[in-house]
């Protein structure tokens, strides 16, 4: 599954500034890539992988804007299409990352 964050915060006054940068290092920090400038994902084998980041998000959610969280399967990440400067990309690979039983 991937975990899509979408969010559009306000930044006019640096305490806006701040919360919204404080915002995208939590999300860095719990182990997102940043897709575009608004829109950080995640990569996990199963679909309660994220539930543990999802809580520390809400519990840190900046006092303005708006957050947007989206689930979408592997399949569904694989079929969508991505242009970079009008030329078609392959979408990203997931991450390699080790599940441990």
């Amino acid at each position: 599954m991937w975990c899509v964050v979408m969010f559009d915060l306000p930044v006019k006054t640096k305490t806006q500034q701040r919360a919204a940068n404080a915002f995208r290092h939590l999300l860095l920090d719990l182990g997102y890539w940043r897709a575009q400038f608004s829109i950080y994902v995640s990569y996990s084998p199963s679909a309660s992988g994220s539930i543990t980041a999802i809580k520390s998000i809400k519990k840190n959610l900046p006092p303005y804007g708006e957050v947007r969280i989206v689930h979408i399967t592997d399949n569904q990440w694989s079929k969508s299409l991505r242009f970079s400067n009008f030329v078609e990309e392959d979408p990203e690979e997931p991450t390699g990352q080790l599940t441990i039983f």
